[in-house]
């Protein structure tokens, strides 16, 4: 199968996962048991949690189908691939390239008056605290789909009739718009672009998966437990406030 027609089947399938899991959600909705444990609220988030994660899964598996039929649709660039070891460096490198493109962007967003906060990240976190299944699709599912949609479909066919500036915004911007955030649109164009430069850097789309992946693990981390953190840091801020008055 030519690389044109598996990138449109790719986006076909990643088009239907996101209806699909919408439609799924609601039909499990009345699948789960109720009980005082559960809030009608514990059990949306449940329905959301496993039709995403199924969903997903589903994606995963019909990706590598079409990805399989063809060896040569992951190679885009003429130039000499990283090696394994490299690739996975440059993922934890970008990591913390990612950590600080966002809060560039979220500087940036500051100044123009657009209030912190991703309220689709509050959700997901929210659904995570209910259903911790969800966290395999945001750490694991996530970053794979993307980074193969976003990346080698988008980025990959853009550049290949272009060059890697024009791929890459045009890839961050869809990668932004998808998030259904328009406010926060810097703060997901951000890496985005980074990924982007990854993928061109080393040339495998290993590395831009594993930045993906570490990004999204600490944002799961970091937002269950958001409430111990804040306790953290409102003891050190009650530590500094005390030197400060010791030493005046």
């Amino acid at each position: 199968m030519k690389n044109w027609k598996i990138s449109l089947w790719l986006i076909v399938a990643y088009t239907v996962m996101q209806i699909g899991s919408v439609y799924l959600g609601k039909g499990l909705f009345n699948s789960f048991p109720w009980n005082e444990q559960y809030t009608e609220k514990d059990i949306a988030y449940r329905a959301s949690a496993w039709s995403l994660f199924i969903s997903n899964a589903l994606a995963a598996l019909v990706f590598l189908m079409f990805i399989v039929q063809n060896k040569k649709f992951l190679h885009i660039f003429k130039e000499k691939k990283s090696t394994t070891g490299n690739a996975i460096l440059w993922g934890f490198i970008g990591f913390f390239l990612v950590m600080g493109g966002q809060m560039l962007a979220a500087a940036i967003e500051s100044m123009l008056g657009i209030a912190p906060g991703s309220a689709n990240t509050a959700v997901l976190s929210d659904i995570a605290k209910v259903s911790p299944i969800i966290i395999i699709s945001i750490v694991l599912f996530a970053p794979f789909l993307e980074e193969i949609l976003f990346r080698r479909v988008l980025f990959g066919g853009v550049y290949q009739k272009t060059n890697f500036w024009i791929a890459a915004i045009v890839s961050a911007l869809i990668f932004a718009a998808m998030h259904n955030e328009f406010e926060h649109l810097l703060m997901y164009m951000a890496p985005g672009l980074i990924f982007s430069y990854l993928y061109y850097k080393t040339k495998r789309l290993l590395t831009p998966m594993i930045a993906h992946l570490l990004m999204n693990g600490f944002v799961v981390v970091a937002q269950l437990n958001f409430d111990k953190l804040q306790k953290y840091l409102d003891e050190l801020e009650s530590l500094k406030q005390a030197v400060i008055v010791f030493f005046q």
